[in-house]
């Protein structure tokens, strides 16, 4: 399986992005996908995740209602909804697809990551 990220940028505070991650085949439909991210000299650190139907999402602390996570399996595809960005959103982005069905927050507990999209926030 191979993932592509795409849809970072430049954006000023108070914008908005909007992240894709398109899969290589069509997603599976038993499988979560997350979204995850790492800032310049700082560890990867989770940003939302969404349960193989899309019944489930889970969100880390610091972008819990600015972001949404949503998923089309039909398209093979994830997307990550960002508003209200911050300079502390500043990351690389990284997909990744779950071993299980479920909205987990753990890195080990996803299988495939894809190549990142950066995102600048500028204050």
């Amino acid at each position: 399986v191979q993932l592509q990220a795409s849809g970072g940028g430049l954006v000023q505070a108070g914008g908005s992005l909007r992240l894709s991650c398109v899969s290589s085949r069509r997603l599976s439909s038993n499988n979560g996908m997350g979204w995850f991210r790492q800032a310049p000299g700082k560890e990867r650190e989770f940003v939302a995740a969404i349960s193989w139907r899309g019944s489930s999402t889970s969100y880390s602390d610091s972008v819990k209602g600015r972001f949404a996570i949503s998923r089309d399996n039909a398209n093979g595809a994830v997307y990550l909804q960002m508003n209200s960005l911050k300079p502390e959103d500043t990351a690389v982005y990284y997909c990744a697809q779950n071993r299980g069905s479920g909205a987990g927050s753990e890195s080990q507990q996803y299988a495939y990551w894809g190549r990142g999209t950066l995102v600048t926030v500028s204050s």
